[in-house]
């Protein structure tokens, strides 16, 4: 992943706005393949950003791969295009509700990473989009190791519906980059 993972650094500075005056890139791929990891390294890569978890925008675990989601997806960029805002509110998994809402001028980039992150509804928005990937044992791990046992119960599930999505949407094809997350991040 090194050698990609350095072209897309040198790539960041000539990377066109397709979003007003805003970088939007997607990170996305399987639940645990790295894509939290490799937003924190883009981010110190770059000023003026700003990153968007998709798990803020899931509403539980009964509502992840949703047309709501993408609705909130393609809303708040469209915010960003002509209102140079980014505005949205995060689910709360303590609380198991919407939070307070969160309201930020637009930064030069965006990133937007998680899983259902380079859905094609959003596309015409994307300067930038990165899939990365581990095997399904290797993710489900991490996300265990990461979020806790009380999670597992909701993995079947969530992992079917990431599967459904990502073939529907064809995520991986779509890409700039295809990164393993296998021993990397």
């Amino acid at each position: 992943m090194n050698q990609q993972l350095d072209q897309i650094k040198a790539a960041l500075p000539g990377l066109i706005p397709n979003c007003g005056d805003c970088v939007v890139i997607t990170i996305d791929g399987p639940a645990g393949s790295g894509k939290t990891s490799l937003a924190l390294t883009l981010k110190r890569e770059i000023a003026s950003s700003y990153t968007i978890h998709m798990d803020e925008l899931y509403e539980g675990w009964g509502s992840t791969m949703t047309p709501a989601l993408t609705t909130k997806l393609v809303s708040i960029l469209e915010s960003v295009d002509k209102e140079e805002n980014v505005f949205f509110t995060p689910f709360n998994w303590l609380e198991n509700c919407l939070g307070t809402p969160i309201s930020v001028k637009a930064p030069k980039y965006l990133l937007i990473e998680g899983v259902g992150a380079g859905q094609s509804a959003i596309r015409k928005f994307v300067s930038l989009a990165i899939w990365i990937e581990v095997p399904q044992d290797v993710g489900l791990a991490r996300v265990i190791e990461r979020d806790g046992p009380a999670v597992a119960e909701f993995m079947p599930g969530f992992i079917e519906a990431q599967t459904a999505h990502f073939s529907k949407e064809d995520t991986k094809k779509s890409a700039d980059y295809r990164l393993s997350g296998h021993h990397t991040v």
